[in-house]
């Protein structure tokens, strides 16, 4: 069974702009690694371009790291939003924390997924029901 690391807004930050992001941006570097060593497959929700992709000089260094190779960006796809809205719903959660329930939507479509992320809390809470599913904090 190959495991999927997911990678919240946060993570891909930490990655596309380590240097600038000290111990996080290495923390990061750190689960990549150890992920490509494992065979892991290394995800991206769509959705989480959203909350990283600003304008053309800040997304070079997010579109350097997703044109590498290294990650695969998943499309969003009506299971993956309707998964995402019945999260919403379940923990009575607003649309504010869409981008979240997106990530865990998509997790939730391998069949053994570890979501990094730089809020874990907000993440586990979202989580508690997959038994599929772990968070890993940065």
């Amino acid at each position: 069974m190959a495991q999927t690391l997911i990678l919240d807004s946060e993570a891909l930050n930490a990655l596309a702009r380590a240097r600038e992001r000290g111990a996080l941006g290495m923390r990061a570097r750190a689960i990549l690694t150890i992920a490509h060593e494992n065979g892991a497959l290394v995800r991206v929700p769509a959705p989480v371009l959203a909350e990283v992709c600003r304008n053309a000089r800040y997304d070079v260094a997010v579109n350097h790291l997703l044109n590498s190779g290294a990650l695969v960006v998943v499309d969003l796809t009506r299971a993956i939003a309707q998964r995402a809205g019945h999260i919403l719903a379940r923990l009575r959660l607003s649309s504010a924390h869409a981008i979240d329930a997106f990530v865990v939507a998509t997790a939730a479509e391998f069949e053994s997924s570890v979501i990094a992320t730089g809020d874990p809390s907000d993440l586990r809470r979202l989580v508690a029901s997959a038994r599929n599913i772990t968070v890993l904090g940065l």
